[in-house]
């Protein structure tokens, strides 16, 4: 190749990268698209320039241009800074939510990090969740006081990993095209879609980026891609110029060029490495079949069950322990059917003695056979202790064996069959922890009128007040209160008020010492971050103590500076939202 000869590694590289995204979609081309993807439109280097005197000139000229296009996404700071450039990452714009672009400038990078270390320990709600992301999704500057950028990117590729909803991060990475930035979370996606066998997904967002891809498994994920859109031409140009730059993966190869279609078998060899190489195995072999085992990892054991390839357990053999051991922990992980090990455990036979005596008999038996023993006597169980007895046993067997996820579905379904009623006190608590429904209960508000946070008045946060309206009623309302000598102004009473009055409404000068405020109920260190207009960590702050509690099930005092915090941020948005799970009465 001409071109090869006339220019150096580095051209390459910049070659190579370069034509990852435009080779996507042609202008003149329009070879059927399986999966409907949108194009884009992009220049093309024709063949016409390349085969010209000048061919080299022309095309590095083109590679160099499109460089330089992609530098310009950075934003410039004003013309006193302007020596400094700054990448700005987010979904949200600062305004939505009451927030700044300089909203981590202050931040102290020892004290983001530690917040960050012990929020990591935290399975966060729903709410603390919402803070996390609207705080780290923000259009704003990254804070540089001892903390790095790469350290900052870190914390947010972990976070939107743990959180796991995949069209955040897929929006995140198309609206900012920072692939390059965060490697491993465009592979966390890629890879997810593949495992559930949406070859579709896994590609479509690979048309959606218009950087040059860095990364060498995306790069190569990025090839598959390619011949899946039948661009093989293109494939096979990228492939090459890889090769001439060292580029050498046998395993890969052999697959890739099955399917291009020079080989008319691909090797039999099945690779664990990556969920793309397993694929590859899958999708080159007609006949393929494969048994998972213990050291399997997860994103192939989901793999397997999303394409229909995990062998079926009825054609398992009870004798056959380290088989029925690994579909109990793939079980556990969510990547077999509970009914269907359960229905498994039905299959072993006892006899009237074992079943008599179960609470004993379990204990003498190997752990598969007792789970399947203490399973069998409980459905024959009719009195409620009895079969809570059971159900216990058979949890705390699961949990010693760290797979009590197995039996999940299960016991919610069990002890649905039991009247809360019937549960005896030393029950309770096991009862109420297993027992609720992981469902979205939509609630409506109750109003009660003699409740001060109960009533009409807590529609303001909905949006449904104009000033002088909430003012006139809150008067109308406090009056009462006055006068009837035994209301006492509860918590979220007090919470109530203070949030009308950071919003600017005004109260009476006359209802001053209905109640006082304890400023000592304020953490210093969440105060002194307000004071230092350090939002985002204030914010992060708030996010470890909801850490994985549900707000409304929060203790009054702690909600008290919680809400305290985002008055004093003007993040009414977020504060109103609380607000509205705190403060009503819900039937």
């Amino acid at each position: 190749m001409k071109i090869l000869k006339l220019l150096n590694k580095k051209n390459l590289s910049i070659i190579i990268i370069s034509l990852l995204l435009p080779l996507f979609s042609t202008a003149e081309e329009k070879p059927v698209d399986i999966w409907n993807i949108d194009k884009q439109e992009t220049e093309t280097i024709s063949e016409e320039n390349l085969s010209s005197g000048n061919s080299e000139k022309k095309f590095q000229s083109n590679i160099y241009k499109m460089q330089v296009d992609k530098n310009q996404d950075s934003i410039m700071l004003d013309s006193d800074l302007t020596s400094k450039t700054i990448k700005i990452a987010g979904l949200y714009d600062p305004q939505d939510y009451g927030l700044s672009i300089d909203m981590w400038t202050n931040s102290d990078g020892s004290t983001l990090k530690k917040l960050f270390k012990n929020i990591d320990r935290h399975d966060l709600s729903k709410d603390a969740s919402e803070i996390l992301n609207i705080s780290l999704l923000t259009n704003a500057y990254y804070p540089d006081q001892n903390i790095t950028d790469k350290d900052f990117i870190e914390f947010k590729t972990r976070w939107l990993i743990k959180n796991s909803d995949l069209e955040l991060i897929e929006n995140y990475l198309i609206k900012n095209q920072i692939s390059n930035q965060h490697p491993e979370l465009m592979k966390y996606i890629v890879d997810r879609y593949l495992s559930k066998s949406d070859v579709k997904k896994s590609c479509e967002i690979f048309s959606k980026i218009k950087e040059p891809l860095e990364n060498e498994y995306l790069s190569r994920f990025n090839l598959y891609c390619l011949i899946n859109y039948g661009k093989n031409e293109e494939a096979q140009l990228i492939l090459d110029l890889k090769k001439e730059l060292g580029f050498e993966n046998e395993y890969y190869e052999n697959k890739i060029n099955y399917l291009f279609g020079y080989l008319d078998e691909a090797n039999k060899d099945v690779s664990e490495n990556s969920i793309l190489d397993f694929h590859l195995a899958h999708r080159t072999n007609p006949d393929f079949a494969y048994e998972p085992n213990k050291d399997t990892p997860k994103l192939i054991w989901k793999y397997l069950s999303s394409s229909n390839l995990l062998y079926k357990i009825q054609d398992v053999e009870i004798t056959d322990i380290e088989k029925i051991s690994t579909i109990e922990r793939a079980t556990h992980d969510k990547n077999y059917s509970e009914e269907k090990l359960f229905e498994f455990y039905l299959r072993f036979q006892f006899n009237i003695n074992q079943l008599l005596n179960t609470k004993e008999s379990y204990k003498s038996l190997s752990s598969i056979e007792g789970k399947a023993l203490v399973y069998q006597r409980l459905l024959l169980s009719e009195e409620p202790k009895l079969k809570l007895q059971l159900i216990k046993i058979l949890k705390d067997i699961f949990e010693s064996e760290g797979i009590g996820n197995a039996f999940d579905e299960e016991l919610k379904k069990l002890l649905k069959e039991i009247d809360e009623a019937d549960v005896p006190s030393n029950f309770t608590t096991f009862y109420k922890q297993h027992a609720t429904n992981d469902k979205i209960i939509n609630k409506k508000i109750k109003y009660n009128n003699k409740v001060l946070h109960q009533s009409k008045l807590i529609n303001y946060f909905n949006g449904d007040y104009a000033k002088s309206k909430i003012e006139e009623d809150l008067n109308k309302f406090l009056k009462k209160i006055k006068k009837d000598k035994k209301y006492f102004l509860s918590k979220k009473d007090i919470i109530f008020l203070e949030a009308l009055k950071s919003d600017g409404i005004e109260i009476p000068k006359k209802y001053k010492n209905l109640y006082t405020i304890n400023k000592s109920e304020m953490p210093l260190d969440i105060q002194k971050m307000i004071d230092n207009e350090e939002i985002g960590a204030a914010l992060l702050r708030i996010t470890e103590v909801i850490g994985p509690e549900k707000i409304e099930d929060i203790d009054d005092d702690t909600v008290y500076f919680i809400i305290n915090t985002l008055n004093q941020l003007n993040t009414d948005l977020i504060r109103n939202k609380l607000l509205l799970k705190i403060l009503p009465l819900k039937v």
